[in-house]
């Protein structure tokens, strides 16, 4: 029971919207296994994005770095090989992932992340500080990289 003079967030489509920086509550989970789209903005705030991410099986991410943002992703779905290192053509670290995987990716650090799996791989990403424009959807990586190069 919500105590009189609280309220909820609106009853919106998760996905259909950035509901930041409004307080907003989501079923992670739902919203990343619903997504079909390589990029959707849930929530963007001052210091804080999320996004949810769909990558086909053998696409990946794309190798990039964010010189001033850390990196969350988790996996709901799929599974994949998580790179990570200090230079572009130096990765030294490598990991597998599946569902239920966190990743933390420290600003500076290359990184990309493949599906290895025959499913489409589902996850959520967060960054802090936002690193997508507010109400971002990208429905392919292609679109991705031809509006944020």
């Amino acid at each position: 029971m919500i105590p009189s003079g609280y309220h909820q967030s609106a009853p919106a489509h998760p996905a259909s919207a950035d509901h930041g920086p409004r307080p907003f509550v989501i079923d992670i989970h739902k919203a990343a296994v619903h997504n079909n789209n390589y990029r959707t903005a849930l929530w963007t705030g001052k210091h804080l994005q999320l996004t949810v991410m769909s990558i086909p099986p053998g696409e990946d991410i794309g190798l990039e770095v964010h010189p001033l943002v850390d990196q969350f992703l988790r996996i709901e779905a799929g599974r994949g090989l998580v790179q990570m290192g200090s230079y572009r053509d130096h990765l030294t670290f490598y990991q597998p992932v599946f569902d239920d995987s966190a990743i933390f990716i420290p600003a500076g650090t290359w990184h990309n992340v493949t599906n290895t799996g025959p499913m489409p791989l589902k996850l959520y990403s967060i960054y802090a500080p936002p690193n997508h424009r507010h109400s971002v959807v990208h429905e392919t990586k292609q679109i991705a990289e031809q509006e944020e190069p």
